[in-house]
């Protein structure tokens, strides 16, 4: 009976750390709401802006993830911050999951940075700043 209870742990474990299709912002007009009224805070490299619409019908957070041309001309460099990164978010979305009223709907993550930063750094402000979204 045991191992059908770890069998249970282990169905459950993968579905909280994926990042689907659905939690991606791809809709021009929710991207355009998130930037026309939404708040922002920089937590350098990255920066937050957040938006929670009331007519948006209940269900998942929607995430965008996007990293500037000025500054990383190759595609190789901002295909790997953006890889960072949702890593980052992937790993770390249960902070927004467990605040499901206070979290916002709609978030993008973008990287300001000038040059490129470890893994570690990119998810320790990934953090921070989820948990500051929660407490604006």
């Amino acid at each position: 009976m045991d191992s059908g209870a770890a069998n249970e742990q282990q169905a459950d474990q993968p579905n909280s750390y994926t990042f689907s299709k659905e939690e991606h912002l791809c809709s021009k007009r929710l991207i355009s709401l998130l930037f026309s009224k939404g708040s922002s805070f920089n937590l350098y490299p990255l920066r937050f802006v957040y938006y929670t619409p009331q007519d948006l019908p209940p269900g998942q957070n929607q995430v965008l993830v996007s990293v500037s041309k000025r500054y990383f001309k190759r595609a190789v460099d901002r295909n790997h911050l953006k890889r960072q990164m949702r890593e980052a978010y992937r790993l770390n979305k249960h902070i927004l999951l467990q605040h499901p009223d206070q979290a916002p709907r709609l978030l993008g993550i973008l990287y300001i940075g000038k040059e490129k930063k470890s893994f570690q750094s990119i998810q320790k402000k990934l953090i921070s700043g989820l948990e500051r979204c929660l407490n604006k």
